[in-house]
Order: C-alpha cells, then structure tokens, then sequence
C-alpha cells in the first residue's frame, strides 16, 4: 500500500484531480440546464396578448414525437402572398413580447414559435431537437396560401442564431438576420469556462461556423459592443464564414441583453427585410 494511503494523507494533486473530475461530470449532466433556461407564459395571458392585436392568431404544430409547439403567427395585410419572417429567440426569451413589434410592419407576415417547454410549448429542448423543429415550422408555414414561399426571411437572437443559421443551410431564405450571433458554442463555452475540457464535454454544439460557408444567403449581423456573454469576436468569426454577402454591424453602449434598446437596432432590422422581401429565397 503506498505510503499516503496507510498515513491517510492525500496529496493535494489528487484532491484537485478528484475535484476536476467532479466539475466536468457536474457540467456534462447539468448542460441543458446551462443553457436553455425555459420561460412559460399563462393560457391567460397568451389569450390577452391575441386579443390586443387583430392580425395575430394562435399558431401550433405537432411534431413527429408528439410534441405540441405553440406560438403566434402575424398575418400581413397585403393582398396576395406575402413575404415572411421566422423568428428564433434566446435561450431564456418566451417570443411573445415581440408580437406587438412584429404586427408594426403590415406587408409581411411573421411567425413566432416558442422553443419546446418554452411560452406554451411541450417537450424537452435540445440541439437536435430545436433543428427538426425549425424545419417543422418551415415546412408547414410556407403551405399556408397567404405566404409567398419564395420570399422567405429568419431571424435568430443569441441561442437562436444558431438554429437560424440551421434552417438557413437546410431551405431556401431570402435574407438572414443574426443578432449577438457566435461561430459555435464550444467556443462560447470555452470563453466562459476556460479551465474545463468543453470541446469534450459539450453536447449541444450548435457548430453555426460549419454551416455558414454553405449559406448563400444575404446575412446581417448584430453585435453589442459591450456583449462579454458572447464576444464580439465570435461573431465576426461567424461572418467571415458566411457564404453570401455578409454585413456586421456593431452597436455601442449596450450588451449581450439590451442590445434591442440601441435606437438604430429596430430600423436596422427593418431596412434589412424591406430591401430583402423582394428576393428570391436561396440556399
């Protein structure tokens, strides 16, 4: 038996091993709750929020394991198929505060779904999972009669500008706007805990940097100046990626969580999508 064994002394190098080993496995089990922090809503003021606004209605779809996702669709007030925007929220936004917003623009039609256990959303979130489900909501939305397929616009906030960029890759889109985007959360995660092997640990990988170059897309990107949750510099890895012609622009004085407060965020957005809805979607 070795000497510190028999003494019952514990060299501190083990004490340290042992408790790295702890934090990595602590990490690994406790990931989903890292980084998706789900946020509900009431039926009741879901209900409230449909009244307040004529032209939203309930949107819901039953994916394939069962999982019922609800949500809010905006109709356009045009005549004839309309253009429309997909939205994908942060990992702690329930998207029906931005109906209100959503309703301002009249000559397009918008889609809001919140992320499974999410707003009124069933199931589980996952990596995997949100991807199917983008595609899902995709998939249905451009069915509907009222929706010119062919003019089809997302946007994705934090978590949700990497299922944007999924969605990009995988269906034809007519413009693409990142807000607070990153090339991977393992890079992200990396930045944040620098002294754990995340690259091994990390299962919701969200790899937007593998996807990008295949996006042909026109891509506007968002960035707080002052975001330390994910750093400027993620971002311009992931535009410089990007496949299609790729705009980043950098708003001063606000962070990972106010940066919709800046004045020129909205109007940026929206200059954006009116010069994009009239063209073609392309992958």
């Amino acid at each position: 038996m070795p000497v510190w064994l028999r003494d019952g002394v514990v060299p501190l190098v083990l004490i340290a091993a042992l408790l790295a080993a702890g934090l990595c496995v602590l990490v690994y089990l406790a990931q989903a709750r890292l980084i998706f922090y789900p946020q509900r809503i009431t039926d009741d003021a879901a209900r409230a929020l449909q009244r307040s606004f004529a032209r939203s209605v309930a949107f819901e779809l039953a994916t394939q394991d069962g999982a019922r996702l609800r949500g809010w669709w905006v109709r356009s007030q045009t005549l004839g198929p309309a253009p429309l925007v997909i939205y994908f929220g942060g990992n702690a936004e329930e998207v029906s505060w931005l109906v209100a917003e959503f309703s301002r623009p009249s000559d397009r039609a918008a889609v809001l779904v919140n992320y499974r256990g999410y707003g009124l959303s069933e199931g589980e979130p996952s990596e995997a999972a949100l991807y199917r489900d983008a595609l899902a909501v995709y998939d249905q939305a451009i069915q509907r009669t009222d929706v010119d397929r062919g003019r089809v616009l997302v946007i994705g906030r934090s978590l949700g500008a990497g299922v944007a960029t999924y969605l990009a890759s995988q269906r034809p889109v007519a413009g693409v706007v990142l807000v607070s985007p990153y090339d991977s959360m393992v890079e992200v995660a990396r930045s944040v805990y620098p002294f754990l092997p995340v690259n091994l640990l990390l299962r919701h990988r969200f790899e937007s940097d593998k996807r990008a170059p295949l996006i042909h897309a026109p891509l506007l990107a968002l960035v707080a100046a002052q975001d330390t949750l994910i750093r400027p510099e993620r971002s311009r890895r992931l535009v410089q990626a990007w496949g299609g012609p790729a705009r980043l622009e950098v708003l001063d004085g606000v962070d990972h969580n106010t940066i919709h407060l800046h004045p020129n965020y909205w109007p940026l957005i929206d200059r954006f999508l009116d010069q994009r809805q009239g063209a073609t979607s392309t992958r």
